[in-house]
């Protein structure tokens, strides 16, 4: 029998509290972008149950399938200053 124990990201406190600004705040690009990075991150990852629960609230949220987020952010990116005007770099979709 193999131990189906839930796995703690390592990122998940940071994670969480980015989560949390997302359901309470509004579609913003920025929101938008940390979202699709977020789902990115978690999708199929052995843990982190609440945080994942959450990412499909936002994007029920937002209106959108997920499909359509990363199209989204895929034109934001292009634009660029999606992560430059906060002073720190999100680019790490690991």
């Amino acid at each position: 029998m193999t131990d189906k124990t839930d796995q703690e990201h390592p990122q998940y406190r940071s994670d969480r509290a980015i989560v949390n600004q997302i359901l309470q705040g509004e579609a913003t690009d920025y929101n938008l972008s940390e979202l699709a990075r977020l789902i990115i991150r978690y999708k199929g990852f052995p843990g982190a149950r609440d945080i994942q629960r959450d990412l499909d609230k936002a994007l029920k949220k937002v209106g959108l399938t997920e499909e359509a987020l990363y199209a989204k952010t895929r034109e934001l990116h292009a634009q660029g200053g999606i992560y430059q005007n906060l002073g720190r770099n999100r680019e790490d979709w690991s």
